[in-house]
């Protein structure tokens, strides 16, 4: 690769998103860049920022294509699919809308895991737990622990001698109920 310099504008600009960004990637990126345009060859590069050389080739292509820091930049990718579809999304709901007890259950309220049981016996996709609980939060779906008042003591207040007490306390399984 030929010896090519930055301009005096175009390193301030390196420098300025140096400083600037919060990606690791760009950051690697410019640095690279900068580090070459200050002597530095392409295999001391890429050793001291654990590359390949071809990466810090492709970076300064990138940039001498566009003469822009931008184009060092990721691309816009789709990332993987989304596992809930909305079929599983309208399962969900069902199952959340149904009593467990009536699909067989030893419960009358779901549980993540017993959801992410009967969600792999509808679909024949295992999803994680915390795939579910992420779902059930998107679906405004929160965890309710159920509360039980206990009947007032009669001598409390001989007990508790001027002492604030809250006869409520928390108990039991709870159920998920939409915010």
């Amino acid at each position: 690769m030929d010896r090519w310099k930055l301009t005096l504008r175009q390193r301030r600009q390196l420098e300025r998103q140096l400083q600037a960004t919060s990606d690791a990637r760009v950051y690697k990126r410019t640095l690279a860049l900068l580090e070459y345009n200050r002597g530095r060859s392409l295999p001391e590069i890429a050793a001291s920022l654990s590359v390949t050389r071809q990466s810090v080739y492709n970076w300064i292509s990138a940039y001498r294509r566009h003469q822009i820091p931008s184009a060092l930049g990721d691309a816009p990718r789709s990332g993987r699919p989304h596992v809930w579809s909305k079929e599983r999304q309208r399962l969900l709901r069902s199952l959340l809308e149904t009593s467990p007890d009536r699909l067989g259950y030893f419960a009358v309220n779901w549980t993540v895991p017993l959801l992410q049981e009967q969600i792999e016996r509808k679909s024949g996709l295992r999803l994680s737990e915390d795939t579910i609980r992420r779902e059930l939060q998107r679906q405004r779906y929160v965890w309710k622990r159920y509360r039980y008042v206990l009947e007032p003591d009669p001598d409390l207040e001989k007990k508790t001698q001027n002492q604030a007490v809250d006869p409520q306390f928390e108990f039991g399984n709870g159920c998920f109920d939409r915010r």
